[in-house]
């Protein structure tokens, strides 16, 4: 019994040591976190996309918490919305971020570009770009495995089974971004949606020689400059054999997209062009 009596008090002063020696030493290294980090979390969609820059929802509540201004931090998968929660919460002021979608700069179908060979591998545009050059003529255009799709958690982004090229609902898109980092051949980018969601981008991203290009694709930037000349609003910038359109810059006024020789330019969510009306001249010979 006294043996019995013992090892419960010689437990129990042991406990109590080890409950002591964790007392103090979660005081000496506690590290306090601002209860408004859970605020901020809590008003972000959770998508936990790291579309803000940030690892996570939690990461971005808590560099907002941190900020001295909530300039330069921006949630697109919440849009404005979530950074006015954010802001309210914080007593901050949330600056006003332009929309953007994304799009993606390639239009080679199977219509346009010719497949010369043909891809028996892992599914995977990571792992056939690191293999070769692609399926065609053209070694910047897009492989049309997917990786794209399988990185977009909001199902904004789908592989059109016809042109073999992904296709981008922008109803859905909130801009994360994953896109743009899967695929390999840096075809997807973010742009400024548009009023109207009006935009305006060249659909190419080969930096060959125009002659090369016209023959992979049919519908090629061939670096021909006619629409950096027309532009007048010099939104439209060359270098490597290639044209790009600053979103920032171009005031949609669609110059460029008639002057392209290619159809290389992409408009989209315009309404159609009224055709022109020829006016013919006619002299009438008074007697």
């Amino acid at each position: 019994m006294n043996i019995i009596l013992i090892s419960l008090i010689t437990l129990g002063v042991i406990g109590a040591l080890a409950a002591l020696i964790l007392f103090f030493v979660a005081k000496k290294f506690y590290v306090f976190e601002d209860p408004r980090i859970d605020e901020v979390e809590a008003a972000l969609p959770a998508a936990n996309c790291g579309g803000c820059g940030y690892p996570g929802c939690r990461g971005f509540a808590d560099a907002c918490v941190k900020a001295d201004d909530l300039d330069g931090l921006f949630c697109p998968v919440g849009g404005a919305d979530t950074m006015s929660k954010v802001a309210a919460i914080l007593g901050k002021t949330a600056s006003a971020a332009e929309p953007t979608v994304a799009v993606v700069r390639c239009n080679g179908s199977c219509e346009n570009r010719v497949r010369t060979n043909q891809y028996d591998g892992v599914k995977s545009c990571k792992v056939a770009h690191n293999l070769y050059g692609g399926d065609t003529g053209c070694s910047y255009g897009c492989l049309g495995l997917g990786d794209c799709e399988v990185s977009c958690k909001f199902d904004a982004l789908y592989i059109n089974p016809e042109t073999m090229l992904p296709e981008i609902d922008e109803d859905k898109c909130t801009s994360c971004g994953a896109c743009v980092k899967a695929c390999p051949k840096l075809l997807i980018e973010l742009r400024r949606k548009g009023p109207k969601s009006r935009r305006i981008y060249v659909s190419c991203m080969n930096k060959d020689k125009g002659a090369v290009n016209k023959k992979v694709c049919s519908v090629a930037c061939i670096g021909c400059s006619k629409c950096f000349k027309v532009c007048p609003f010099e939104a439209i910038t060359m270098g490597n054999n290639l044209a790009f359109i600053d979103s920032e810059k171009c005031r949609l006024c669609r110059k460029c997209v008639d002057e392209c020789p290619t159809s290389a330019i992409t408009e989209l969510n315009f309404p159609p062009k009224k055709p022109k009306v020829e006016v013919a001249e006619t002299s009438e010979k008074e007697n």
